[in-house]
Parts: C-alpha cells; structure tokens; sequence
C-alpha cells in the first residue's frame, strides 16, 4: 500500500481526513479512488490502514481498519545535531538521508567555523516529510531553527547519552560506549568542514558529552553525520509489525 500522511488533528477513533499537498498527491498524482486501501502515517509514531470511503473536492474521508504503534521505527530516538554547510544542497541531502536512518530531530548548529548560510527549515521539514513516507516511517522527524553549539550543549537532556565524533579521538569508538551505557536516546553534535575547535570540544565534554572516532578517514560532515546516526540505529532494530 501507498504511504500517505495526515497529520494527528484530523484523526479520529474510526476515521481520518486527507487534505492539503497529501490530498492532491492521492486524487491527482496516485489516482485514488473510494474503496481503494491506503496506509496513512501521522508523523508521530502511528500507523493505519485505511479504506477512501469519500472523497470531495478538496479532503478524503477515510475508515480506518487497523493500527500500527511506531511502525519501522527503531528502538532508539536519536537526535541529530550538524553545523550547517557552506553548500545548501549537501545539507539537503543529509535531512532526506537522516531521515530514512532513522533520526526523530535534526538540529542546525552555528558553530565557529560554519559559514553563514539563510537557513531553509521549512524546505528541510517538507523534504523529512517526503522521506518519512518513502523509507515507511511514522515519524516525523522536526528540522529545528539553527541554534549555537554552545546553547545546545548546555539544554541537552540530562538522561541521554551524548556522542560528539572528534578527529584527535583514537581509542573511544560508539560501539564501545553503546556497550557501556543504556539509553533510550542519544544526542550526536557533528562539526562543520574545518571541524569543531579546541575550545568547543571542552565545551561540549563540559556538558556531558563524549568524544568518538569514527575510523583513521577524514569524513565530509554529512559523511560523518550519515555514519554515526547508522551506527547507533543498527543497533536498535526497528519494529517491523
């Protein structure tokens, strides 16, 4: 079945409602009729099946026959923190492939070597949305307003585990501190192209967070990114029913 998505508002115990961008994509692009089966995610962590049982000029009603808690989604919430890149269009593809990882936040960091770009948070959401539906999530990863390193470090939750991949690190990898610790979330801060600086790593140890290798290579930032967010998921297997 089509992946479509209604946000929870529109949810009711028996039916929901299609309408906006979603409902043109089902009536004008997939072609969808009354009686055709669909699978509608609400971008917070539920899945339904459901059956168009009418569909006007602008909305589809639909019934709903079945439900699905966190569907595809793995056992951890990892939130992805990435200073954010001279090239807009990288920073494009690391929202869509953090997404299908996996990932249920994205922050953009200012940090002291990131190079000041117009962030575009709306067209990020709009592009974690469509990923959400092509990879079969059910949750809607939120792209949040740009933040400095400094700031977000200091409002980090305190029950989570806190990842920050450094270069000068050479012995600590992710594997052995998920070995370590038990958390039902974790929090990465990635740096931008010229790395973080001497002076922002002590911050970050400062505030709880644990500096990690990720191999001998020098990795672009979304590289970087794509990799530590797939190490922590992989181990946390998805819920596939």
């Amino acid at each position: 079945m089509e992946y479509f998505y209604t946000p929870p508002h529109l949810i009711t115990h028996n039916e929901l409602t299609i309408e906006g961008d979603e409902f043109a994509h089902l009536t004008h692009v997939m072609r969808k009729r009354v009686g055709d089966m669909l699978l509608v995610v609400d971008g917070a962590g539920r899945a339904y099946e459901v059956i168009i049982k009418e569909v006007s000029r602008r909305t589809a009603r639909c019934s709903i026959t079945a439900r699905r808690e966190r569907l595809h989604e793995p056992g951890i919430a990892v939130t992805l923190a990435v200073a954010l890149l001279k090239n807009a269009a990288r920073f494009d593809v690391l929202v869509e492939k953090a997404t299908e990882i996996g990932v249920v936040a994205i922050v953009p960091l200012l940090t002291k070597r990131t190079i000041p770009e117009h962030p575009k948070t709306e067209r990020w959401q709009k592009l974690a949305l469509a990923a959400m539906k092509q990879s079969g999530r059910c949750v809607l990863p939120r792209v949040h307003e740009p933040v400095s390193l400094t700031d977000f470090v200091h409002t980090s939750p305190a029950n989570c585990l806190k990842v920050i991949p450094h270069e000068q690190e050479t012995t600590r990898t992710i594997s052995s501190l998920l070995t370590s610790y038990s958390s039902a979330s974790v929090v990465i801060c990635i740096g931008p192209e010229g790395g973080f600086t001497d002076e922002e790593i002590a911050v970050a140890a400062g505030a709880g967070f644990h500096t990690v290798s990720l191999g001998p290579r020098r990795l672009r930032t979304e590289t970087a990114a794509i990799v530590a967010s797939a190490a922590i998921i992989l181990h946390h297997p998805a819920q596939t029913q």
